[in-house]
């Protein structure tokens, strides 16, 4: 069940990223929109993939990174230090569950 899961969501996030080109989106767009998207409680999929232990999909948002040119800097700040509703960072949803994997490749 968790390999269909992954399939899924990397499926899905490819799709919101297909669809994000196909729109001609410009990059801060894609970043802003697409890339750090949140829910109802500010997680990003950032936090989501860390939460579960979705290795497979923090491989594909750090490939866009790279794709939308993001420097260390910006990583840095919308990525590790972004936190959700509660105050916490992906790095405290993969500490909190012990993801050493999911903590390494953060």
């Amino acid at each position: 069940m968790a390999a269909l899961c992954n399939i899924r969501v990397g499926e899905e996030l490819e799709r919101l990223w297909d669809l994000a080109k196909e729109l001609q989106l410009n990059p801060e767009e894609i970043k802003n929109d697409v890339y750090l998207l949140n829910d109802k409680n500010d997680k990003t999929a950032w936090h989501m993939a860390a939460l579960w232990g979705k290795v497979e999909v923090l491989e594909r948002l750090r490939n866009w990174a790279k794709e939308l040119q993001l420097n260390a800097e910006e990583i840095k700040n919308d990525v590790c230090l972004l936190i959700d509703k509660d105050g916490e960072t992906a790095w405290h949803m993969a500490a909190l569950l012990g993801e050493v994997e999911v903590l390494e490749r953060l």
